[in-house]
């Protein structure tokens, strides 16, 4: 008896009411009879997780297999006991809180089938505005190489393996990792596949961002992240040589984690953690970082990883309270270097001038401050009016904002204090533009060849607008990321929403 062509895994732990629809995407797939199982493994759910798939087990036998287990405090043991469980020629990772479209995995197991492929991926798509890197989908594509495509940007596991590759590499999820630890699977996954394939001619994963925000990954202490981050880059160390392809996979991880973890945030650090943590990111840094990955990385992000490397935490938060709280510093020309003046720069004992070196920096000279956002124009043509100052008096024009895909030439104005920009977005547009499903775009300043994510200093966000868009109802919001970044958000509104929502102001309100 042949056994089914794709095990779903399911690693559980209170998703509820998430996991049912979850769910219900499994049991609508097209893939048909006998050709689908799901071993999903409840990992001490405290919130009627564990009852739901019971339910789902008696309801479809034949696709279901439910495990429980006390929980493991992360999603690898539960995985790996699925995978351990699993009969499928292929294997599919979906996150419980997440979908699947109803032909995804009939599509995807043709695919695989069809070209011979070890791993295929397919488009994912957000949901309630979560971001998703959409570089490794712009087209189809039947063999794509790890080192020279977007790949390292896709290291998620939510992707159909051959089981074959699996249990021939005898791959596992490392189980001392509480977070990441789906990325070393998949890179070395990738890394021994004899063809990787992708398909964007359909969506077939929903990733749900939660409207608690309580992913295990959002809500993830910094210290664990760093933890994380210091057994990855080992591992992807210990899998790739030193050198160009090396190099491929850990830009991606610096210019994203690491970048994170010198966001904002840093400045809440009691003393304590902050010492460690930058200790952390700092030895990170000494060990990995090559000229050619800090050639592809933002100023503001070369600047902050420079003073961890160097090991000033004070500096490092001083630097970051001025991007957030104060705005651009000045540049200093000096013997044909350009340098950052920052806090700390050439004060007595402070940190060296390689630490504030933006010479090599093309997004410099496009890093304004964002001193006004706000609604204006009638009714029918209502715009995002945005104000930004740089303190380059002779910064060039022309200056475009914008978000995405949705541009607007700057009108400039230079003064004695600096150079002054107005532009305005459509709010028709930035609707129009966006997924159905929402999204958010990061609000960026082009000048010249270089391109930088704006900030606000003593942000306040203007009142959040409601527009329709067809028969659903949108809010249009200006937010700041956690790293400090000045965010469109265009947001679908349902009922589930408004009750989130509602409960996050009861909270605020201590009711």
């Amino acid at each position: 008896m042949t056994g089914p062509a794709v095990t779903v895994v399911v690693a559980v732990y209170n998703v509820m009411p998430y996991l049912t629809r979850c769910l219900e995407s499994l049991v609508a797939q097209t893939i048909g009879p006998g050709q689908l199982e799901v071993v999903a493994v409840d990992d001490g759910s405290t919130d009627g997780s564990g009852a739901e798939l019971d339910r789902f087990a008696r309801l479809h036998p034949a696709i279901f297999t439910v495990l429980h287990q006390a929980n493991s405090g992360g999603p690898a043991v539960p995985s790996n006991r699925a995978l351990d469980a699993a009969n499928g020629r292929y294997v599919f990772f979906l996150g419980a809180d997440d979908y699947l479209g109803p032909e995804a995995l009939e599509r995807l197991v043709t695919t695989a089938d069809r070209l011979g492929s070890d791993v295929v991926l397919g488009r994912v798509v957000g949901v309630n505005s979560r971001h998703v890197d959409q570089s490794v989908f712009a087209a189809d594509a039947d063999d794509v190489d790890l080192f020279d495509s977007a790949l390292p940007y896709a290291m998620a596991n939510t992707k159909l393996f051959r089981r074959a590759l699996i249990e021939k590499h005898g791959l596992r999820f490392p189980e001392d990792m509480r977070v990441l630890s789906d990325q070393p699977f998949t890179l070395e996954a990738l890394f021994h596949a004899e063809r990787i394939s992708v398909r964007a001619d359909y969506d077939y994963y929903y990733a749900v961002r939660r409207l608690d925000s309580s992913n295990v990954s959002y809500g993830s202490r910094q210290h664990v992240r760093v933890e994380a981050l210091t057994q990855l880059m080992a591992f992807i160390a210990a899998l790739v040589p030193a050198g160009e392809r090396r190099d491929a996979i850990l830009t991606r991880h610096f210019r994203w984690e690491l970048t994170a973890l010198v966001g904002d945030q840093l400045r809440t650090a009691d003393h304590d953690s902050l010492d460690g943590l930058v200790a952390g990111i700092g030895a990170l840094v000494r060990e990995y970082l090559t000229d050619r990955i800090r050639a592809r990385l933002g100023a503001e992000t070369r600047v902050r990883l420079a003073l961890a490397a160097h090991g000033d935490a004070a500096a490092l938060v001083a630097v970051i309270r001025q991007d957030a709280e104060v705005g651009v510093p000045a540049t200093v020309v000096d013997g044909g270097r350009s340098y950052a003046a920052y806090p700390g720069f050439r004060a007595a004992g402070g940190p060296p001038d390689a630490c504030f070196d933006v010479t090599d920096a093309p997004d410099w000279p496009a890093k304004l401050d964002v001193t006004g956002v706000t609604w204006a124009g009638g009714p029918r043509r209502r715009v995002l009016e945005i104000r930004g100052r740089s303190p380059r008096p002779d910064l060039a024009d022309p200056v475009v904002l914008g978000a995405g895909d949705l541009t607007g030439p700057a009108d400039v104005t230079h003064d004695g204090d600096g150079t002054r920009v107005l532009a305005t977005l459509s709010a028709a547009e930035l609707l129009a533009t966006s997924s159905v499903r929402g999204e958010r775009r990061a609000l960026k300043a082009t000048v010249g060849a270089g391109t930088a994510p704006l900030r606000a200093p003593g942000f306040r966000a203007p009142r959040p607008m409601v527009r329709r868009k067809g028969a659903r109802v949108y809010v249009l919001a200006v937010t700041l990321d956690h790293i400090g970044q000045v965010m469109i958000g265009v947001t679908p509104v349902s009922p589930r929403r408004v009750v989130a929502h509602l409960k996050r102001v009861k909270l605020r309100l201590g009711k």
